[in-house]
């Protein structure tokens, strides 16, 4: 028994496509993959366009840009998250606001988003922590109030789903991850969706260094080198073909995780929102101040389960440090948080075995 934390399902099908790549000698930023898979990422997520990036950062980093924020701009961010949300708020020359979680839900809490409220706040990123849908309604309707832009972080909650709708296409502009522990990967890469089809395809503009191409080597602009090759392209397009396999196992996994823990006292798992429904890209829990989880991740691990602590909160990096406010919810989840064994490569039986180590380790 070999299992995995969060590693990719790759097989027949992926190396087939990349097959096609190597043998066409398309393997670069050129190449019929990249628009074919942009097309298909935005038919499934039934919005109007995609636009491919090299990764989930290089997607936020480009919404900001594209929407205007930088100098003197306050963008607000949760202090729980993965620090690529925040940083390309620095790439745009803009402030980061933080903002605490909800304990319950570990994603940000929309009272806090209107206690950092300001004259310079310009933007919001909620993130669906671990695949969990933030309170979608409460977040735009603050921003409608105040007139500020919303761009989701969705890059760990691919197909996760808010009153119907896909996360990453409710605010103005969704960015997605393809790292290669999400649930679909294409090695690194990332994607920038919405329905403005204005803002996607100046987007697509400048990820290609802002090249004209009816004028040759012509740049209009300042441009990044942010394009996916069609080689990841490629990649992408096979893992899409098994999505709904990998969204139903991890859906699966997170079931058997609640059945056989739920009744473990020191065990709490994310709540939802109602009409919500995770991705559980990683399914997560935290543990009551009696466990030592050093101690229990090292137990674990001698047993052959993997596991990863939650992300510290953002504010605690020496960037980003916080004397004014103190982030209770966040610091506490990453005290007592673990991820347990996600990934696609595991089996049901894989996770049983998870849970009855698990329990053996808690109740000795």
């Amino acid at each position: 028994m070999h299992i995995e934390l969060d590693a990719p399902s790759l097989g027949r099908i992926e190396k087939d496509y990349v097959t096609k790549v190597i043998d066409s000698g398309f393997v670069s930023t050129f190449g019929p993959f990249v628009s074919e898979f942009e097309e298909k990422f935005a038919g499934y997520l039934n919005i109007r366009k995609a636009v491919s990036t090299q990764s989930g950062t290089a997607a936020l980093h480009m919404a900001l840009y594209e929407m205007g924020i930088g100098d003197g701009d306050e963008v607000i961010v949760p202090a729980l998250t993965f620090v690529a949300t925040v940083t390309p708020v620095i790439y745009v020359n803009a402030r980061p606001v933080f903002a605490d979680v909800e304990r319950d839900t570990w994603n940000i809490d929309p009272k806090e988003i209107e206690r950092c409220l300001s004259s310079r706040t310009k933007a919001i990123i909620p993130v669906h922590l671990y695949g969990n849908p933030c309170n979608m309604d409460a977040i735009m309707k603050i921003a409608e109030k105040y007139k500020l832009l919303v761009i989701e972080d969705a890059t760990e909650s691919l197909g996760a789903v808010y009153g119907g709708r896909y996360t990453g296409t409710i605010g103005d502009l969704g960015c997605f991850s393809f790292n290669g522990n999400k649930t679909i990967t294409t090695g690194g890469g990332g994607m920038v969706v919405g329905d403005d089809e204005n803002r996607l395809d100046h987007i697509k503009f400048l990820v290609n260094q802002a090249r004209d191409e009816s004028r040759g080597y012509y740049h209009p602009e300042i441009g990044f080198n942010y394009r996916m090759t069609n080689i990841e392209a490629a990649l992408g397009l096979a893992q899409m073909e098994r999505l709904g396999i990998f969204s139903e196992k991890k859906r699966r996994f997170s079931e058997i995780y609640r059945e056989e823990l739920d009744n473990t006292l020191d065990v709490s798992f994310q709540g939802q929102y109602g009409g919500a429904a995770s991705s559980w890209w990683l399914t997560c829990v935290t543990f009551s101040e009696k466990t030592d989880l050093p101690s229990l991740q090292k137990a674990l691990r001698e047993k052959g389960v993997p596991t990863r602590r939650v992300f510290m909160p953002v504010t605690e990096f020496p960037p980003f440090a916080n004397d004014d406010h103190v982030f209770t919810n966040s610091r506490e989840i990453y005290e007592r948080g673990l991820c347990l064994p996600s990934s696609t490569l595991n089996s049901e039986d894989d996770v049983y075995y998870v849970c009855k180590t698990l329990k053996e380790l808690l109740s000795s």
